[in-house]
């Protein structure tokens, strides 16, 4: 299939015998013309281009990945990831599009001077098309019209403490005001969902001990502040995202509400699906996330979750910080910094697990570019088909390699994955038709309705 326009002269063709696009895996040949798909067509069928790329019979095109869960902290928390970093990080890993998070930065984006800041400390130095969220927080229910207005692609809000003081959490009522303040321009509210009183009640964290810390998150939490979303979702009729869901008890709720129309959304993240608390040794910090990674009987609940449709995407929640803000000497899981870095590498970490269960690499891609492009209304990513950015990489599924941290691109070298034998190998990345290469920025600045 081709644009109307495309009979020939594309500035880059891909010809080989697997290309996933909509109708699967299959041979064919991809034109491409300033910076789209501007055709698709059977192999054979003769695209002529300035250059070319004949695949390997081993290597895979893929359309790339879009990561709507990206904690990139520039500026103010550069030294735990900045965006030349995370940036070329995605690019390794296959992922072309990053919407970046609104806290851990200083300022956090609650207001259009931060959001200015935010984009000026990216300007220039993306290797990935980039997109930012704005914050819902406490007081700036005035700020939300202006920044949609500005181009954020909705509004993050936590129900408990943030881990930083300078993005606090919202009490339900407020978050229910922010909802039908969103309900009026038809943004997105994504919701950190643990409830702050359920964790108050629960065992204090502090120590080395896993069993503790993932009693002191439990399930529990979870599913109150789950519920307490779909309520306040339920009543304003705005739409709501449940953010690295790893709860599988949640699961059934979210499936009524979605049938009873309520306009929800999920995700889950590589480390939910590729990890077990059983396996965590006792002062592995590098493990520690919120919420956690939780028994192997839930992991399998919520694969199931994905197959059965009620979770739409996987992104990574990359959530990186200092190796000494990680507490790595001493394994205290109270003091540890809450998060995992995975950003180059949640493709080959999903596709691993997935194909040990028989599920194959179209459903992988799907959950992990059509899924989040979907949710962030990215109308032109997300897909390999005529009219869509030329956003791309050409992946070994079938080779194999070990995680080195001291070979990623991460800022820092903290990674629970190290070690680990992963299968699937990005070889080539392309943003709107050009390789990324490491060396020369050419991503953009997205904004909401130009991307």
């Amino acid at each position: 299939m081709s644009e109307p326009s495309a009979g020939g002269g594309f500035d880059l063709v891909i010809r080989g015998g697997r290309i996933l696009t909509a109708a699967g895996i299959g041979p064919g040949e991809v034109g491409i013309r300033d910076g789209r798909f501007a055709a698709v067509e059977p192999l054979g069928a003769g695209l002529r281009g300035k250059d070319t790329i004949e695949l390997d019979p081993g290597e895979t095109l893929i359309p790339g990945l879009v990561d709507t869960h990206v904690h990139v902290n520039e500026p103010g928390r550069t030294e735990w990831e900045g965006f030349a970093s995370a940036t070329r990080a995605a690019a390794a890993g296959g992922v072309t599009t990053i919407l970046d998070m609104p806290l851990n930065s200083i300022p956090p984006t609650v207001n259009l001077a931060a959001l200015a800041e935010k984009r000026a400390a990216a300007a220039g130095q993306t290797f990935v098309d980039v997109g930012f969220w704005g914050g819902a927080v406490p007081g700036n229910l005035g700020d939300l019209r202006p920044l949609h207005e500005a181009g954020v692609f909705g509004f993050k809000c936590f129900l408990l403490h943030s881990g930083v003081d300078e993005f606090p959490p919202l009490e339900a009522d407020e978050m229910e005001k922010d909802l039908a303040e969103l309900k009026t321009f038809d943004s997105l509210m994504i919701v950190h969902a643990e409830d702050a009183r359920a964790i108050d009640d629960a065992p204090h964290a502090e120590g080395d001990r896993y069993a503790r810390f993932l009693a002191s998150r439990p399930r529990g939490a979870e599913n109150l502040a789950i519920a307490e979303v779909i309520e306040r979702a339920r009543r304003t009729g705005a739409r709501a995202h449940i953010l690295h869901l790893s709860s599988s008890d949640a699961l059934p709720m979210i499936a009524v509400a979605k049938r009873d129309g309520v306009r929800l959304t999920v995700e889950t993240c590589p480390h939910y699906l590729t990890l077990q608390a059983e396996d965590i040794p006792d002062g592995a910090t590098a493990f520690k996330c919120c919420p956690p990674i939780r028994e192997a009987s839930n992991r399998e609940l919520l694969w199931k979750g994905l197959e059965d449709g009620i979770i739409e995407c996987i992104v990574s929640d990359h959530s990186p910080s200092t190796p000494d803000l990680k507490d790595l000497e001493n394994g205290d899981f109270g003091v540890a910094w809450g998060g995992v870095a995975s950003l180059q590498l949640g493709l080959p970490l999903v596709w691993t697990e997935a194909r040990r269960r028989g599920i194959g690499l179209e459903k992988v891609v799907d959950w992990m570019s059509r899924g989040p492009a979907e949710l962030a209304r990215l109308a032109r990513k997300g897909r390999l088909a005529p009219g869509y950015d030329a956003d791309f990489s050409v992946f070994a599924a079938d080779e194999g390699f070990v995680v080195d941290a001291y070979k990623l691109h991460h800022k820092n070298p903290v990674t629970p994955y190290q070690g680990k034998a992963l299968a699937g190998v990005v070889r080539r990345t392309f943003v709107r038709g050009r390789e990324i290469d490491g060396r020369q920025p050419a991503g953009r600045l997205l904004r909401r309705g130009e991307a």
